[in-house]
């Protein structure tokens, strides 16, 4: 499951790295079980969770291995939650807690850290939820709890209305430099539009519409924070190196006096019926043509979201069906792309082929349609299927070296599956999984009549073509 990251911002991210030859050895271990069709013993992050009495939810994982300690905080809150006229206001406020509280300071978040020797920092929005890590020397890791606890309780007391201006006029410039001045930029937003009709949470994109942000007051931000930024709306990880007695005790010093909170009630929404729609997009940053293709799919961690995970390495990987027509043997595309969007509310599958100067744009799309019918006719070979299991299960285990990671992949299945220890949960949907499960998922989802279709063209060939 892949859970798209829709911006990152601040300080750069630095992943932590220990124990690499046991992962390493994991993932050798992996790939000899699923080529001798044994069963190796899957990785496990040893982990414990428990509540504050103000409804915090802290899961702590403990890895003496390397004096590091990284401190991840999720608030259950991303842009599909947002109503209408306010949107990018998780990511606005991703933003917010970067800017300062009450006993920290104004705009010394990362000061504090760099100061300590912080190997990474950053937060990040999407659709489901927004975050916020460091990853700290561990006698430092009071500072870090110090930071988060003081920007869960204490913003208000300096927000004020310059403060606010300022991060608005950074989202929306980041809003230009990421989509509206860049090639592509307007076909995603498009995308967007069409898969999710006006109402549905999904409906905009994470980072939100100019007026909407140029619009913010500051008892917009004051209602916002105090509906979604409770505890009781909170999960604390704290992964690496330390004493679990300690790290009982520093939690509950730095987060245990706030006030008793309940969960904020969610937006909910069905999956929309959509008919095909095929959309033009002109496009006076890009250079070439690209032909994107996209389907409703079932929702992160359902059934056949993993089927979609499998069928986008089938067409797409370096060793792909699509990747091998068209662009190595007839070179008819600069490169090509799929992808299964796993979200909360409902997933997203897309396929993409970005088509050379001059190549017939015609052509390109039947042999797409073509290769999507063949998978939605007959099952994908079993070395097909295989390949992309085994690259799964060896891309989740390397990322496991990384500590920030480990943390995460604790925080996702928390709150998509409500148990942090799914590991073999998760694997045993791609390994349970078969060729003939993938084609029974195409034929149901990726139907012609359903279909979302963007073509983007550079400005100069908008109007011929």
């Amino acid at each position: 499951m892949k859970v798209p990251v829709a911006c990152q911002t601040h300080a750069s991210r630095l992943a932590t790295r220990s124990s690499s030859v046991a992962w390493s050895s994991l993932v050798m271990a992996l790939w000899l079980a699923q080529v001798g069709d044994a069963r190796a013993k899957d990785p496990e992050l040893s982990f414990e969770r428990y509540r504050l009495d103000n409804g915090l939810e802290v899961i702590l994982h403990r890895d003496n291995s390397v004096p590091i300690v990284a401190v991840d905080v999720w608030y259950h809150v991303g842009s599909g939650d947002e109503v209408a006229g306010k949107s990018g206001f998780a990511h606005l406020f991703e933003h917010m807690l970067f800017q300062g509280s009450q006993h920290v300071g104004e705009d010394r978040h990362f000061e504090v850290l760099k100061t300590v020797g912080a190997s990474g920092v950053n937060g990040s929005t999407n659709t489901d939820r927004t975050n916020y890590f460091e990853v700290v020397p561990s006698h430092q890791l009071e500072t870090a709890l110090w930071l988060e606890s003081d920007r869960m309780g204490y913003l208000l007391p300096i927000l004020n209305r310059k403060s606010l201006d300022n991060q608005i006029d950074v989202v929306r410039n980041e809003k230009r430099q990421r989509i509206d001045n860049v090639p592509y930029g307007s076909s995603y937003m498009e995308l967007y539009a069409a898969l999710y009709p006006e109402g549905h949470p999904y409906h905009h994109s994470v980072i939100g519409k100019h007026e909407d942000l140029a619009s913010a007051t500051v008892a917009d931000v004051v209602g916002f924070y105090e509906t979604w930024y409770a505890p009781a709306n909170a999960t604390l990880v704290i992964a690496g190196d330390f004493e679990t007695t300690a790290v009982r005790l520093a939690v509950q010093k730095w987060f245990g006096s706030f006030p008793l909170t309940s969960k904020p009630a969610h937006r909910s929404a069905a999956v929309p019926e959509v008919t095909r729609t095929r959309k033009q997009v002109p496009d006076a940053f890009a250079k070439l043509r690209q032909i994107t293709y996209a389907w409703h799919t079932p929702a992160a961690y359902r059934e056949g979201d993993a089927e979609f995970d499998i069928l986008a390495d089938v067409l797409a990987s370096r060793t792909g069906r699509l990747e091998k027509i068209l662009v190595q043997d007839r070179q008819l595309a600069q490169r090509v792309s799929a992808r299964q969007t796993s979200q909360q509310l409902g997933s997203y599958f897309q396929v993409s082929a970005l088509v050379k100067s001059g190549a017939d744009l015609g052509l390109v799309e039947r042999i797409m349609k073509e290769e999507i019918g063949k998978v939605v006719a007959q099952p994908v070979s079993q070395r097909e299927f295989d390949r992309a299991v085994v690259g799964y299960e060896a891309r989740f285990v390397w990322r496991l070296e990384s500590l920030i990671a480990r943390a995460e992949t604790l925080h996702g299945y928390n709150h998509y599956l409500g148990d942090p220890g799914s590991i073999t949960r998760d694997l045993d949907r791609f390994r349970k999984s078969s060729p003939s499960k993938v084609q029974s998922f195409a034929a149901k989802h990726l139907t012609k009549d359903k279909r979302i279709e963007i073509l983007t063209l550079p400005t100069a060939a908008a109007s011929t073509s």
